[in-house]
């Protein structure tokens, strides 16, 4: 089903704020838009010139024409001009009773100054008893609380709490005016014991935000109804508008601060699913994997090499097991790099490549001689047969995504084993040879190829890329729990 979702706003003749925003966001994230006008701004990407308030009696008989024809599956509500405005939608939002009701509370412009008038707040302080969610911006949450702008995120959670407890409504609380690091904006609820669910993303340095509350408000109203409940849907609504800021700058409009590009998504692949941002995909997958993370680094061989004390024996025999998966994972290095068709991604691999053989004579002969060394072990040979046959499929991008598991998890625990351990710990050499500057920078360069090819691939093929990725950090879980389940010999 097509979500159908009114917009009860005023309007923006440069297209970027207001209605059209709401119009263009409700379509970019699937659903139909309708659209009724509370007033006519004009106004362009540098400030407002002036408010022309329809007669209250024009907004009335607007709204029952939509809802007398058409079944709403989720309301909007931006600007509400005066007390008069408010009242009308509210007395129809009671009659009416709207599925989803989502309510972004315009009352201070970005000066700092309050756009409503005392009458007009308090009208629209009774129309949140209407909203489902509300999603004030730092100033007009600070409004609502009856308090000082929060300075920091901890004191914007804290303000968002009171005014859910105080309305009994979902509050979406908005980073974006806080200063520094990543964007944080959170889900709030007091009525469901204090529940908070917090969403990060990158900052992005640009002047294209003109209009963004109103786009966001209104694509959380539609994916709420599409996606069935706030967190998805708030969640599906930051990734589109990250994509849409990001684009914003190509449409070149006004001299201010610009608007975004709703519809990037769409005009560049002809759909509606969101394309992840290559940093967000990284973060995905890696949270993805967690719970296998976690039981990688509860095993007894992990917790041994971490602590100094596990068994010599053991070691050795996982040693030697490295050393037979380095001489087949550098022949799929090798494929990746025969497979890249980007100069500095062949070299990458290649280097990658000759690498993995350096390391199977410096580090592997330093610790255990010229001794023979066992046949692979099955966890050892079920690994690089899953990497050699990706290889022979010829897919380069489902390739590179099983190599990467083999830099970010050795990575991600050598460096913090080798923090924690001191000059003297058995294992240090090994350590120090996953924990380095230098493979860490080869991580990142190796997370970097994988997941910008992920974005720009098709969905299917995304798909196939992380299923390869995750099959082989299954096997390096197994891979880790062998040599004590295989009780090797002291």
């Amino acid at each position: 089903m097509i979500p159908r979702v009114l917009s009860i706003a005023g309007t923006d003749p440069t297209g970027g704020a207001g209605i059209q925003a709401d119009l263009k966001s409700i379509a970019a994230t699937g659903g139909y838009g309708m659209a009724v006008v509370t007033a006519l701004v004009a106004q362009n990407t540098r400030g407002v010139r002036g408010v022309h308030v329809p007669p209250a009696g024009f907004l009335a008989d607007q709204l029952a024409a939509v809802s007398d024809d058409v079944e709403i599956d989720a309301v909007k509500i931006g600007m509400l001009a005066d007390a008069t405005v408010a009242g009308v939608v509210s007395d129809w939002l009671r009659r009416c009773r709207p599925p989803v009701v989502v309510l972004d509370p315009v009352m201070v412009a970005t000066s700092g100054d309050r756009l409503l008038d005392p009458d007009a707040e308090r009208a629209l302080r009774e129309l949140i008893g209407h909203a489902d969610l509300i999603t004030p911006n730092i100033p007009e949450l600070a409004v609502l609380a009856g308090a000082s702008p929060a300075s920091d995120w901890a004191g914007a959670v804290a303000q968002a709490l009171a005014v859910s407890r105080r309305y009994r409504v979902l509050v979406l609380a908005k980073g974006g005016h806080l200063a520094g690091g990543p964007v944080r904006d959170a889900l709030v609820d007091a009525a469901g014991g204090q529940a908070v669910v917090e969403f990060r993303g990158e900052r992005l340095e640009t002047h294209n935000t003109h209009g963004t509350g109103c786009s966001l408000s209104s694509a959380v109203a539609t994916l709420r109804v599409r996606l069935g409940d706030w967190a998805p849907a708030v969640a599906a609504a930051r990734d589109w508008l990250a994509e849409s800021i990001a684009a914003g700058a190509e449409l070149g409009v006004g001299g201010g601060n610009g608007p975004v590009h709703h519809l990037a998504g769409l005009w560049s692949r002809g759909g509606l699913r969101t394309r992840p941002r290559p940093a967000r995909l990284a973060e995905r997958w890696w949270q993805q994997v967690a719970e296998l993370r976690r039981d990688i680094e509860a095993l007894p061989f992990v917790r041994g090499l971490a602590e100094g004390d596990l068994d010599r024996a053991a070691f050795e025999w996982y040693l030697a097991q490295d050393s037979c998966y380095l001489r087949d994972y550098s022949r799929a290095l090798a494929a990746a790099s025969t497979l890249a068709t980007e100069p500095s991604a062949q070299r990458f691999w290649a280097d990658c490549a000759q690498g993995a053989l350096v390391e199977e004579q410096r580090l592997h002969r330093a610790l255990l001689g010229d001794r023979p060394r066992p046949p692979a072990a099955p966890s050892t040979t079920r690994y690089v047969d899953h990497l050699l046959a990706t290889a022979a499929r010829g897919d380069y991008r489902v390739l590179i995504a099983a190599l990467l598991p083999c830099f970010w998890l050795y990575q991600n625990l050598g460096s913090r084993l080798a923090a924690r351990s001191d000059a003297a710990h058995p294992y240090r050499a090994w350590l120090d040879a996953y924990g380095d500057a230098e493979f860490a920078a080869q991580n990142e360069r190796a997370i970097d190829l994988v997941t910008t090819a992920a974005v720009e691939a098709d969905e299917p093929t995304r798909d196939r890329m992380w299923r390869a990725f995750r099959a082989s950090c299954e096997h390096e879980a197994a891979f880790f729990a062998a040599p004590l389940a295989a009780r090797p010999a002291g």
